[in-house]
């Protein structure tokens, strides 16, 4: 993102999101990531700041059925953050793929309710719309829900999601 245009064309405003959620006109994907005072951080923020910032995105979008109803929010936080837990650490290279974190998912496709032990993280969101180039496999648990059995591997957040008939697993 050092080419100016192309910061210019792609990095917006949280007004803009709000504006495309209200016309319709919401790209195919979208990040939304709050300033240092409402990002939940416990260091430079509070929590209950991040999640009025997430319901009004939520809010918006219950402002327009149609739009939501084919949109998937990603409610993911930084493992920084210190909302995160110190269980297995998937040891990908020297560093690992650091800690677990928090990953909701709110859509009218996804399993509401339902806790997936499948290990994801931040990347999982780009294996979602297949622009990862990780090359990792998906998880296979077999007696660990937290360790997969097929190290290294990162979720793809398919197990979220019930798309209908013939797709009782999530699968694609």
């Amino acid at each position: 993102m050092g080419d100016a245009v192309q910061r210019a064309a792609h990095i917006k405003d949280t007004a803009d999101l709000f504006a495309d959620i209200d016309h319709g006109t919401l790209p195919a994907v979208s990040f939304a990531k709050p300033d240092g005072l409402l990002d939940g951080h416990p260091q430079s923020s509070k929590l209950g700041l991040f999640e009025a910032y997430l319901k009004n995105i939520l809010d918006r979008l219950d402002g327009n059925p149609k739009l939501k109803a084919k949109t998937a929010v990603f409610v993911v936080f930084d493992e920084g953050g210190g909302y995160w837990d110190s269980g297995f650490l998937q040891p990908l290279d020297f560093f690992g793929d650091g800690p677990r974190i928090p990953f909701l998912v709110i859509s009218e496709f996804s399993r509401g309710g339902k806790l997936s032990h499948s290990y994801t993280d931040h990347v999982s969101i780009l294996k979602f719309t297949a622009r990862s180039r990780d090359n990792l496999p998906n998880p296979i648990h077999r007696h660990d829900a937290y360790v997969p059995a097929n190290m290294p591997a990162i979720g793809d957040l398919f197990d979220m999601f019930h798309f209908g008939d013939g797709d009782e697993h999530g699968e694609r």
